[in-house]
């Protein structure tokens, strides 16, 4: 695969996981992961900037014999974060050390962490805009100095020792770079931003993942597969191994178009990767309230969905995809919803403008 505050987690992120397009990883999706993730840059498929990049940085630093600078990468689930953090330990040849930011709520937990690092060690931070306050200002120092306070005692007697540690390489990973104070972003030598993958691009992600799981597949059902993963090798992983389990029960294992097209008709992922959430917004939208704008509230109890799921879960892609539009007096269909769902505006929305004139200009 390529292979791929405290604030609270959305609360449609559970929702997002457990779905065939969910972006975020399940218990299945981690064990599969780690037997496809590639282990060098050379193997990595995509993101060539952040590739090329990251290759410079590395070479750099192991030709000067010190530790490469620390890394930060955002984008969004299931796009190689995880996969280039482990790169970037082996192409250093070092250990890795993996956390994320809701683990650790105390400057105690990351002490404990810093503290045990080995020289030129990884450590990766997940989520790492997820990180409690006190930990982050820790964090400002361990970066910069390589050197943190430890607390003994509290109240007046309460004492500061200064614990010198071994240079490291921090890798954080962040869906929501926004969220990180700049002082933490300052502190990074390098930032990489993993963009959503072309067509073409995960169908090498495909054949890449087919070959090593033993899946017979041809270049157009490699395509298909590709068409419907919404940008993200994560989600091309998982239709591949569920196509696969439909070849090898309703076929004789091999996987062409037909069979690929077939097989995610059954999941209900059809031709630009929608599913059952995303095509009951989108039908509620459009056959409830003739394309909007409808408030997100009123869209929720038409869908019978929580509000969280269906503005954190389903409308980024359609989003994204230009399907929906997110506009002051609320959501609209876009022209190209109603093609994809094979339906016809009405020439005038009930009680606001007609499509033609909130697409105007």
């Amino acid at each position: 695969m390529n292979p791929y505050e405290t604030e609270p987690a959305p609360h449609g992120a559970d929702e997002d996981g457990h779905r065939l397009v969910g972006s975020v990883a399940d218990g299945e999706d981690t064990a599969v992961e780690a037997a496809l993730r590639p282990k060098e840059l050379g193997e990595f498929i995509g993101q060539e900037k952040v590739r090329a990049q990251l290759d410079l940085v590395l070479k750099a630093a192991r030709a000067r014999g010190a530790t490469a600078d620390h890394v930060l990468l955002s984008g969004a689930p299931g796009l190689g974060k995880t996969t280039l953090s482990m790169i970037i330990a082996a192409e250093m040849e070092a250990p890795i050390r993996i956390t994320s930011g809701p683990a650790i709520q105390h400057a105690g937990d990351l002490a404990a962490i810093l503290s045990s690092l080995q020289e030129g060690e990884v450590l990766f931070l997940d989520e790492i805009h997820r990180m409690s306050r006190p930990a982050e200002e820790m964090l400002y120092m361990a970066m910069e100095d390589f050197r943190v306070d430890v607390i003994v005692g509290k109240g007046p007697g309460a004492t500061a020792i200064p614990l010198e540690l071994p240079p490291f390489t921090l890798v954080g990973a962040t869906t929501r770079a926004g969220l990180l104070p700049p002082p933490l972003r300052d502190r990074f030598g390098f930032t990489g931003h993993m963009e959503f993958y072309g067509p073409a691009e995960l169908e090498r992600v495909v054949h890449r993942s087919a070959r090593l799981l033993d899946v017979e597949i041809d270049t157009e059902g490699a395509a298909e597969i590709a068409g419907r993963s919404r940008g993200t090798p994560r989600i091309a992983n998982r239709l591949l191994r569920r196509v696969r389990d439909y070849a090898q029960v309703k076929a004789d294992g091999a996987v062409d178009r037909e069979i690929a097209s077939a097989a995610l008709a059954v999941y209900e992922v059809d031709a630009r990767g929608l599913d059952r959430l995303d095509r009951s917004v989108l039908e509620a939208l459009l056959k409830l309230f003739g394309g909007g704008p409808v408030g997100l509230s009123t869209l929720s109890v038409a869908v019978g969905e929580e509000r969280e799921t269906v503005e954190e879960v389903a409308e980024p892609f359609l989003v994204r995809e230009g399907l929906l539009a997110r506009t002051p007096p609320g959501r609209v269909a876009t022209p190209a919803a109603w093609a994809h769902l094979g339906l016809t505006p009405p020439r005038q929305v009930p009680g606001g403008p007609g499509q033609g004139d909130l697409f105007a200009g």
